[in-house]
């Protein structure tokens, strides 16, 4: 009887702690006994070597997605080469993900009847849904939410992006890859009310309506 298996997609702000629960998730397949196979888009430059490393401090190898991977055939190949399929493939900064490299790992989780779990951001920082992301949460068959808490006790929702003084940017390219320095996850509130205090400040220009442009 074939197998069956499942397309999971986890998000949550930044400093949510995605990639260790990724990596936790990692080690207790190697505990188990359990093959699996971890990915990373190459867009995210800041380990030089093909790794997945968390803000803790630990880390596994993965193999990298190119813009122009087809992750089917990757996994395809991963059968052919070591003669047997992983059980689970999980997935790191699943946003910068193209849908269709999403669709190309649903196509696997169909046919081969492996799991695939997909770690990553909602939004970017003008809170719009990244490519990968939307098809995620088109497609995915389980979606679930890792929650972190805003300095004021709320849940965060917007990854902020900030400069060197702590001030909310709300213009530039979607993608710019970073860390603490670059952005700050909070709720909406806050965020909403930071905006309006640099607008007050003359650091972010007003809209017609009132709101920032």
């Amino acid at each position: 009887m074939k197998r069956t298996g499942k397309l999971y997609f986890r998000y949550g702000t930044m400093g949510s702690a995605k990639t260790a629960l990724l990596l936790t998730t990692a080690y207790n397949f190697e505990e188990r006994g359990i093959a699996y196979k971890c990915f990373k888009p190459v867009i995210d430059t800041r380990d030089k070597k093909n790794v997945i490393r968390s803000r803790i401090g630990i880390e596994r190898e993965c193999s990298w997605i190119y813009p122009d991977s087809n992750l089917y055939d990757m996994i395809r190949d991963i059968a052919r080469n070591s003669g047997t399929l992983p059980e689970w493939v999980l997935v790191d900064e699943a946003q910068f993900l193209s849908a269709v490299q999403v669709d190309d790992l649903a196509r696997a989780v169909d046919d081969f009847g492996i799991n695939v779990i997909c770690y990553g951001l909602r939004t970017d920082f003008r809170t719009n849904l990244f490519e990968g992301s939307r098809r995620l949460f088109e497609i995915a068959d389980t979606i679930d939410e890792v929650k972190s808490t805003c300095t004021c006790g709320r849940k965060t929702i917007v990854n902020a992006r900030v400069n060197s003084r702590g001030e909310i940017i709300t213009e530039g390219e979607v993608v710019e890859i970073g860390g603490n320095d670059k952005y700050v996850a909070v709720c909406r509130n806050c965020w909403r009310n930071k905006k309006i205090e640099q607008m007050r400040n003359g650091q972010l220009p007003f809209a017609a309506d009132g709101e920032e442009i």
